[in-house]
């Protein structure tokens, strides 16, 4: 079976705080920084993984003295907050009813999001936290800004 898409995509939020609950416990949880909503696809691979890793950590969306989006989550040392988010990969062309063919099963994202958070860390980005794959998650951000970016690699 060949596969046509080959891209991760994100969405990141730049965020004076985070945090993930599963079943009523907070399970993660960061200061300043980018919550990361990551959707990955069938044929992902490191390849993927380090080009949206390299992007994150040196996209200039916080402010500098001036009030400038010049620095990057290294400048500033932000913390980051990854969850697995496959309703990236919704398809809605037809009908009203989602189809998620294109997200990659569990057993291709999981590792695939656990490498995205080493990645980061690899980066530079000293705190990455993550939610908890493929559990129901109440997600708490405080968007600041708002800043919200979406990213996908296949336009990197």
């Amino acid at each position: 079976m060949t596969w046509e898409i080959r891209s991760m995509r994100a969405i990141l939020q730049r965020v004076k705080r985070g945090s993930v609950a599963v079943d009523g416990r907070i399970v993660a949880a960061i200061g300043a920084g980018l919550v990361i909503l990551v959707g990955t696809t069938h044929s992902d691979t490191s390849h993927e993984v380090e080009t949206l890793a390299r992007k994150v950590a040196n996209l200039r969306i916080f402010e500098d003295e001036g009030g400038k989006m010049n620095l990057s989550a290294l400048d500033v040392g932000a913390e980051a907050l990854v969850i697995s988010q496959f309703t990236l990969y919704a398809d809605c062309r037809r009908g009203r009813r989602p189809g998620f063919t294109d997200a990659a099963r569990p057993e291709v994202a999981e590792p695939l999001i656990e490498s995205f958070k080493r990645a980061l860390q690899a980066e530079g980005i000293a705190r990455v936290e993550k939610g908890v794959f493929g559990a129901h998650m109440l997600i708490e951000i405080h968007n600041d800004g708002p800043v919200t970016i979406v990213l996908d690699t296949e336009e990197l």
